[in-house]
């Protein structure tokens, strides 16, 4: 009884995130679909940038170090200005739907640039002290597995290694996916409130917490696309791929910029939290 009292509780909660996620993408859809030319405009200015400065890097690789460096920085500080702007914009299409927005007024300054450098610096920080805190899951394992080999369930050391690898990846994996949701909102932090870095890392770890779910239901939805184009790619279908790749560039993209950020509004409201909440109460 106390089981089946508890899995309805579950379900229940994911009745109401996935109306949660509903209304978030349709709200996405309705800013897309209204301003759809400004926002794909500043999405196809971040693919541009992102492939020319791999490109710039490619020729400029054998001529001169130093300046595919300063390049590579120059073409770097350029996406950032780009991301940052498109949120910007579209913080301005959600407060004032029916105003006349112009995307050179959304222009981020150097002080929320050079925090949004910083933060990301932290973020990759983040990341690499997971990745350390993992690494005595590879000494538990190791007992387990020769274990196995010993009882004969698996045939032998070398194949031992290789699941040890196995497990050990997959469990880095979530770990560092379940640290960048709940780290991903950062930006908006700088954007929006004006956030210095530190402070946008645990506002959005603070605003994530119990959340996981829903943002986990929002980004499978809009990746669906994506997941398709996988599918049929793996199915060798490359017409239809090829199809579904270009639906999910043109619509998807722009739609998953808009739903993002409507989803951090969301958050902000339904945030109960101190204004400076503190970093290990919102870890779990």
């Amino acid at each position: 009884m106390i089981e089946f009292l508890k899995q309805r509780a579950f379900i229940e909660f994911l009745k109401d995130s996935t109306f949660t996620v509903n209304e978030v993408i349709d709200k996405a859809w309705q800013v897309t679909k209204k301003h759809y030319f400004s926002i794909a405009t500043l999405c196809f200015l971040l693919f541009i940038t992102s492939n020319a400065s791999g490109l710039m890097a490619f020729f400029l690789k054998d001529v001169n170090v130093g300046l595919s460096t300063i390049m590579a920085i120059i073409f770097m500080m350029l996406y950032f200005t780009i991301n940052l702007s498109m949120f910007k914009y579209i913080f301005h299409l959600l407060d004032d739907e029916n105003g006349d927005v112009k995307i050179v007024d959304t222009l981020p300054t150097k002080l929320q640039i050079t925090r949004f450098i910083i933060a990301t610096f932290y973020f990759s920080i983040c990341i690499l002290i997971a990745g350390i805190f993992l690494m005595p899951v590879l000494y538990v394992l190791d007992p387990i597995v020769r274990y196995f080999v010993a009882w004969g369930w698996i045939s032998n050391f070398e194949d031992a290694a290789n699941y040890i690898i196995s497990i050990a990846v997959v469990i880095a994996v979530l770990a560092i996916f379940f640290i960048w949701i709940r780290i991903s909102f950062f930006p908006f932090f700088i954007i929006d409130r004006n956030a210095t870095a530190w402070e946008s890392i645990k506002l959005s770890l603070a605003t994530t917490k119990g959340n996981f779910i829903k943002i986990v239901l929002m980004l499978v939805v809009l990746g669906g696309f994506y997941l398709l184009y996988l599918a049929f790619s793996y199915l060798q279908w490359p017409i239809i791929a090829f199809i579904v790749n270009i639906f999910s560039s043109f619509l998807i993209v722009p739609l998953s910029s808009v739903a993002l950020t409507v989803a951090y509004r969301k958050l902000i409201n339904e945030y109960k939290g101190a204004a400076d909440p503190e970093l290990m109460d919102n870890i779990v």
